[in-house]
Order: structure tokens, then sequence, then C-alpha cells
């Protein structure tokens, strides 16, 4: 398909139907997308990446007791007005609005995989390429990843993955390919596996978390069984469709913080808080005291 054949990324889905256990009792009544990095929701990197990337509408794949996602980007009156009233400055909250439309959710009722939430939006994504954002994983760099994906896209069209290489003895708790081709920050994709054993492991080279795919990957899911965890896994859909359609994986040239365990957690809000201008140097100052204890 040609460029101008080339139907652009105007759609994104976030899978933000999971319970968050790992961060239980905070997520007991938040959402985990909803806990702070620094002073923003941890699902507001994901939105600002996607519309950093041109992306124009947001599609919420959620589950029961997570309305508070929606709430976050709805307009708030009475905080609203009484900030007015008061002198207080509105800008905190200019990138939770949203135009009305911009925002839809849909509901994955039983908690099936990452395949099944993505194959929950499939009336809402139609017959266009569409985009997938983690929002656990939390990617920093500039230009964020989307947008080199986004860029890659235009380039090449078809399906693609960002990946980032891993020590070669972490690669079974992830999304693993096997590549083929490399060409800048692009490598032909030739297969993929759900978190393969160390020894039978095709790369180091992990699925990260965001994704552009064709339409086509919804019919795939229609059919797909059950795998790894005994879940519907994204991983084992698409590939299913490679050499079928063009797949390309997407270096990421930034940082990755896995927002789903505490520990990546607390690193991205440290790295976060110390690239603050308002205050990264008290931030450093706090910690080198607490590293000296």
């Amino acid at each position: 398909m040609s460029s101008s054949e080339r139907k652009p990324i105007r759609k994104a889905v976030f899978p933000v139907a999971g319970l968050g256990t790992r961060f239980l009792p905070a997520t007991k009544a938040i959402p985990k997308e909803l806990l702070p990095v620094v002073d923003r929701p941890l699902i507001q990197y994901a939105i600002d990446e996607a519309r950093e990337a041109g992306i124009e509408q947001m599609i919420f794949v959620t589950g029961r007791g997570k309305t508070a996602l929606v709430e976050n980007f709805d307009i708030a009156f009475e905080l609203e007005q009484t900030m007015q009233e008061r002198g207080k400055d509105m800008s905190p909250l200019e990138d939770t609005r949203f135009t009305p439309g911009d925002l839809i959710t849909v509901r994955q009722q039983v908690p099936l995989g990452l395949g099944h939430a993505i194959w929950c939006a499939r009336a809402v994504v139609g017959d266009e390429p569409f985009a997938i954002l983690l929002p656990d994983e939390l990617m920093w760099g500039k230009p964020n990843c989307m947008k080199q994906m986004v860029e890659a896209y235009n380039e090449v069209g078809g399906n693609l993955i960002s990946v980032l290489e891993v020590p070669h003895e972490e690669v079974y708790k992830y999304g693993v390919i096997t590549p083929g081709e490399t060409k800048g920050n692009l490598t032909e994709v030739k297969g993929l596996v759900e978190k393969p054993a160390v020894e039978d492991a095709p790369s180091n080279k992990i699925v990260s978390g965001r994704y552009i795919l064709q339409p086509e990957v919804m019919r795939t899911l229609e059919t797909q069984g059950k795998g790894a965890g005994g879940e519907i896994q994204l991983t084992d859909a698409m590939a299913r469709m490679i050499g079928n359609q063009p797949f390309h994986a997407v270096t990421f040239e930034g940082e990755r913080f896995d927002c789903g365990s505490k520990l990546g957690f607390v690193e991205a809000t440290l790295k976060l808080a110390l690239e603050r201008e308002d205050m990264g140097k008290d931030v450093r100052a706090i910690a080198e005291r607490l590293l000296a204890q």
C-alpha cells in the first residue's frame, strides 16, 4: 500500500480493565491508572503520548469499578467553578479535557486477557488501523514512543510494535520477537512468542506496550484460543498475521518504566521528579540526604 493510500492512525485503544491487585490496598477504590506519578495520573501520560502522536480518539476498555477513569476526563463543575471564583490557575486541568465524542468507553465484562480486551473495542475501531497503549508501561523520551511509531508507520505501513532489549535471562516475562532484517530503528518481525522459556527465546527484544495494528487483527482475535496464563493473548493473534501483512518492530529510543510493579512505579516517580524544573533540585537534595543516613 502506497503512502497516499495508507489510512492515518486516528484511534487508540487503552486496556484499563485490570484490578491493580499488586497495589492493594491503594487500588481498592481507586483505579491503578489514576495513581499519580508526581502530580499526573498514570493514564494521563499515555493520553498525552497519543495526543502528541496526532491521535484524535481515545477508546478505554474498562471493567466494573473503573468509572473514576471516565470521571477524571469529564468536567468537574463544582471544582472548576470554585477555582475560577478564587482566581486559581486552571492550567493543570487543561490536559484532562476532551472534545465530546473523542473519549469512548467499552466494557470488558470478563477478564480473559489482553487480546480479548482489544477485541472488545472492535465496533469502535471499525475498519481503520489503530494504536494500542498499555498505561502500565510509562514510555519516556523525545520524540515519544507512539510518535516514533507513527513516523515509522508512515514510512512502511502494516503492523508495528515497540520493542526494547532486556537481559536474556528476563525474556520469560515478556512477548519476544524473532527478528529479521534491521534498518535503523526498524526491525522486520518474523515471529512472536509470549513468555517463552529462556532457552527457547528467539531474541532479547521484548514487546514493550505500544502497538499499531491493522483492523484485520480483530478478525484474528475472534477465533484466537487461550494461550500463556490461560488467557487470550494479543501476541498469539499478531503472530498469526505475520507473513500476511508487513510487520515491523520499532526499537524505542527512550526509557521504559514498568508501572505495573511497585519498584517501577517508584523509579518512574523519582526519574520524572528529578527532571522537573520546579522540584528537581529539591528532590535530589532529599534523595541524597536519605541515602546518607
